[in-house]
């Protein structure tokens, strides 16, 4: 993606927000270095941040689950993101309504990222295990949009399953098209669910899929995302938002990333804003390492800049004339190519 020019006022602009931005993390960093100093807090532990509120974050402790504070951050400590795992100190004794104070930030396991408008990638939540992709009968499902999802998961080492929500609104004129669309994904490795949070069908099972590790939602808005949140944790309060019978696109209502536990196990992080992945970062080959079936014959064309469009000796075109290889995945493949192609 080329970057465009900035004007020298937009430049003068943005130096100014970081500077705003600098000032304001040293403020916060002299309340944590003054809590310390004070004595305020309890002893170092770990936590898990449940929540950011941009200057602060809301930690949960490992050892005492019932133990919650908002928290500063102590200077130079690396960005923080829900999910993230914590070395903290909590407020304690007649102090304890006041803030504690994160000292240090532990490894990843794993990233959820996205662009954000300066185009650099910016992550939106961490450790996650599992990224369900979610879609239904409407807005209209696309395969080139479920296997961008797919692509960009599989590029962050995160287990992606398809989740067909709105089975209820599933009728004689597009269940075909459904079926079709969804069938190649088991033979891929994909686990597809199938859920109505009117009728609570497919429900146990979504629960049953979620209750190890930490689970985000992804999918275009309109899909149902936050209605899921209110039916897997009736007390989250996630707002829904009305589909337009109109345009049959929906509404982003969620406004702040939360991680949640689930009764059954397992957590759940409902993560806003995020309609499709963005893999302009991405070059040719993690492109073609995204798509699972394309992996064992990667690197065995004659040609080593081969495009896998008719060139002799392309093991990419021989695997999909074997049948190895879907015509639509192989066209989708050629699809994101070319639309990666454009954004940069």
């Amino acid at each position: 993606m080329s970057k465009r020019k900035l004007s020298r006022r937009q430049q003068w602009r943005i130096a100014k927000i970081q500077k705003e931005r600098e000032e304001r993390a040293r403020r916060r960093a002299d309340s944590a270095e003054q809590a310390l100093k004070e004595g305020h807090l309890g002893p170092e532990q770990t936590g898990l941040v449940i929540a950011n509120y941009g200057t602060q974050v809301l930690v949960e402790s490992e050892a005492e689950p019932k133990l919650r504070q908002r928290c500063h951050l102590r200077a130079n400590i690396d960005t923080l993101v829900t999910g993230d795992r914590v070395a903290w100190c909590p407020a304690h004794g007649e102090h304890s309504a006041d803030c504690g104070v994160v000292g240090a930030r532990l490894p990843r396991r794993s990233e959820l990222q996205r662009p954000d408008r300066y185009g650099e990638l910016k992550t939106i939540a961490a450790n996650i295990d599992r990224i369900v992709v979610v879609i239904a009968p409407y807005p209209e499902p696309f395969a080139n949009a479920i296997d961008r999802y797919l692509v960009a998961a599989e590029a962050t080492g995160i287990q992606p399953i398809l989740l067909l929500n709105k089975i209820d609104l599933i009728d004689d004129g597009n269940r075909e098209s459904l079926e079709e669309l969804l069938a190649p994904y088991p033979d891929l490795g994909y686990q597809v669910l199938r859920l109505s949070t009117k009728s609570g069908e497919g429900l146990p099972e979504l629960l049953q899929t979620l209750a190890k590790g930490t689970s985000v939602f992804v999918g275009q808005s309109g899909v149902g995302k936050s209605s899921l949140v209110n039916a897997l944790l009736p007390g989250a309060g996630a707002r829904t938002g009305a589909l337009s019978e109109a345009t049959m696109k929906g509404t982003h209502t969620t406004t702040a990333a939360e991680l949640f536990h689930l009764p059954g196990g397992g957590d759940l992080i409902d993560s806003p804003g995020i309609r499709e992945f963005g893999l302009w970062h991405m070059d040719e080959q993690s492109l073609l390492e995204g798509f699972v079936e394309f992996r064992p014959f990667i690197g065995h064309c004659r040609f080593r800049d081969c495009r896998h469009q008719g060139e002799p000796g392309c093991a990419i075109l021989e695997a999909k004339a074997r049948g190895d290889i879907s015509e639509r995945r192989m066209n989708s493949f050629l699809h994101l190519r070319t639309s990666l192609e454009s954004e940069r």
